[in-house]
């Protein structure tokens, strides 16, 4: 499961921090930010948008029992070639343990391969067997 594997080697680069939210049960809650990286196929594209315009409620249903929220994909062109930059924060307590539920789940194995095919892995990832490469935070303000 090279996603996977992706999402766990980013939890060595995210960056924790403590933010107040008011509509949760907890005063505050733990959020960690992840952002990654990949190209995507230019001839892939609208298939790309069509298929997340109408993501598969079973995938997201997989996303908010994993602790996942504000899971946003953008898509930029750079010098004829195109990337998409992936953000999601975790509020969780053990990122590992629901990574492994989510590539366990069927639903999501399905869409993964179903995107998978779609995507152009940055050099280190391809070595490494990945589609995603984990991106280091340089700046946030809370």
């Amino acid at each position: 499961m090279p996603y996977l594997t992706s999402f766990l080697r980013i939890v060595c680069i995210s960056v924790t921090t403590v933010l107040s939210a008011g509509c949760m049960s907890e005063p505050s809650a733990k959020v960690t930010r992840y952002a990654m990286v990949t190209g995507i196929k230019p001839d892939k594209i609208g298939y790309y948008k069509e298929l997340h315009a109408k993501a598969w409620p079973g995938v997201l249903k997989t996303i908010r029992s994993c602790n996942i929220r504000n899971y946003s994909i953008y898509l930029r062109e750079i010098d004829g070639r195109f990337y998409l930059f992936g953000y999601f924060e975790y509020t969780g307590n053990d990122f590992k343990a629901d990574m492994r539920k989510m590539g366990e789940d069927s639903v999501t194995q399905r869409w993964w391969r179903e995107t998978d095919a779609m995507q152009l892995p940055l050099p280190e990832a391809e070595k490494a067997g990945e589609i995603w490469t984990p991106m280091e935070e340089v700046f946030h303000t809370p």
